[in-house]
């Protein structure tokens, strides 16, 4: 008969408490221990008990203290990711069990830039979250959004803010340098007039374009024009063209063109825009869409 191998004389690992989490959270990300103090409603001297009981059980060191702030240790930063996903997912078991259970189907509409790349982080714990709510996902242009909404067609919509002719709607969400963007290594850069890949008509990152190189006296041509994002970075890819682009979405073998070799852009934004009867449920999806865009900015 096969014996099991014992666990006698093993030590068992000790568990994170989830209040002492917060606690350590809330500090990191607030840089100070008094500062965190006012949010949890403790005293500093309560909370910094904690991080030396939490840094006593982890044998490790989390924060080095200066003098009007502190900063996490390589272990703190190590242990602050872990810490936001435990919470998180404490977080969605205590909704699945407590919160009432959510029915029905959302239509959301988004642009192809920066809402794509969170879309499917979102749908996923959206659906852990709220598996009876079914959810329609339409990709398209601002105004092609912002029409389907108004004709009821769709609940929830991300937008690009500041498009010619369109009014300021909603909530914005998520905001970042756009920038000029071509192959590394490539010569688009250097030619002349300036090959340039935009968006269409009526889209913001293409006003932004034009306006700034107009103002600096630089010549160009359009030469390559398509709807989607995904366009413009196929020229860039091909060396056809350069292109204004979020930050964020530049990935190798693109990079950012070096400031001084063209005039600087400015910020765009992106906005959250709701139906004035939003059902609970789409109201829910909403949430998760504005807590998705608050950990870019972390």
């Amino acid at each position: 008969m096969t014996q099991m191998p014992s666990l006698a004389g093993h030590r068992a690992l000790p568990l994170l408490d989830s209040d002492v989490l917060r606690t350590f959270v809330t500090i990191a990300e607030s840089g100070s221990f008094t500062r965190a103090a006012q949010q949890v409603f403790r005293t500093p001297s309560a909370l910094s008990m904690q991080i030396k009981r939490l840094e006593e059980i982890l044998g490790q060191p989390l924060f080095v203290r200066e003098a009007r702030q502190v900063r996490l240790t390589p272990e703190g930063e190590m242990l602050l990711g872990y810490g936001r996903r435990l919470l998180k997912l404490n977080e969605e078991a205590v909704t699945q069990f407590l919160a009432p259970a959510l029915e029905g189907r959302v239509g959301f509409g988004t642009t192809d830039d920066v809402g794509t790349r969170i879309l499917p982080g979102v749908l996923a714990q959206f659906a852990r979250s709220h598996p009876a709510v079914h959810v329609d996902v339409v990709v398209g242009s601002s105004a092609s959004m912002l029409q389907r909404l108004d004709a009821g067609e769709l609940d929830l919509i991300l937008i690009t803010a500041g498009n010619p002719g369109q009014e300021p709607r909603g909530e914005i969400v998520h905001s970042e340098p756009l920038v000029w963007v071509g192959r590394e290594g490539g010569v688009a850069v250097q030619r002349s007039p300036l090959p340039v890949a935009l968006a269409h008509q009526g889209c913001a990152w293409r006003g932004m374009a034009l306006d700034a190189l107009d103002r600096a006296g630089i010549g160009y041509r359009i030469a390559y024009t398509c709807e989607h994002s995904a366009g413009q970075e196929a020229a860039m890819l091909a060396d056809l063209a350069v292109a204004p682009f979020p930050r964020s979405l530049i990935r190798a073998p693109l990079r950012r063109i070096e400031q001084d070799r063209l005039p600087p852009l400015g910020d765009y934004q992106i906005a959250l825009v709701k139906r004035s009867d939003l059902s609970e449920a789409g109201d829910a999806l909403a949430g998760h869409v504005v807590g998705a865009f608050g950990e870019t900015h972390r």
